[in-house]
Order: structure tokens, then sequence, then C-alpha cells
């Protein structure tokens, strides 16, 4: 079986939220179906997306697993975001971020072994 995901955050004002996720994930939207939605193509068949929907705005949460989580933290700390909470289960880490309408984007992967 293939897997690929479309995941959605809604949000209050898509131009703010583009500003907020452009930062986070380091580039801008892969394409924008219309101007109350942007799309980020994370690697293939893998989005993420933020679409402009007030009344359910706030309430996403979602993960992105990466390779080094500990350098893409440091990647987006140094354009400006900090994250909110750190998560440790075993040799597994999660960097808590919340965008301005209190969604929440973890940035999670395997941690390097202690040297």
């Amino acid at each position: 079986m293939a897997v690929g995901i479309f995941a959605g955050i809604p949000v209050r004002d898509c131009g703010s939220a583009v500003e907020w996720y452009t930062r986070l994930l380091g580039t801008g939207p892969s394409f924008r179906p219309h101007e109350a939605e942007a799309v980020w193509q994370l690697a293939e068949d893998r989005y993420v997306y933020v679409v402009e929907d007030s009344a359910r705005a706030g309430g996403g949460v979602c993960l992105i697993w990466v390779d080094d989580p500990e350098a893409e933290v440091d990647r987006i700390a140094g354009r400006g975001l900090r994250p909110v909470d750190r998560e440790q289960h075993g040799d597994v880490g999660k960097w808590v971020f919340r965008d301005p309408d209190g969604n929440e984007t973890g940035i999670g992967g395997e941690l390097a072994p202690a040297s």
C-alpha cells in the first residue's frame, strides 16, 4: 500500500499563517490553491497545508518526523522561532511549536546517541 498524507491546519488568517509557517518550514508554500489556503510539500506525497477557517483555528496538532530533529530545531531557531516545549520518550525527541492561533506543530525524530 502506498502511503501519502495531506494534513490540514485551520487558521484565522491565511496571510499571517503563511509567514509563520514559512519561518517554521524554511520555505514558502509549494502552491496556493486559492487565497485562503497554502500548501507545503514536505516529501513525495506528504503535504501540510493551512486553511483559513476561524471557527476551527487553534485546534490543530501535527508532528513532522525528521532525520535529525536537533539540527532542524536549530535551523528553525535561526529563523526566529523557538519551541514552547520539549518531550523525550526513550530515544525519540519532540519539540513543540505553536503558531499564533495556538495550533501545535511538533518537530520530532530519533535522537543521536549521547557521546
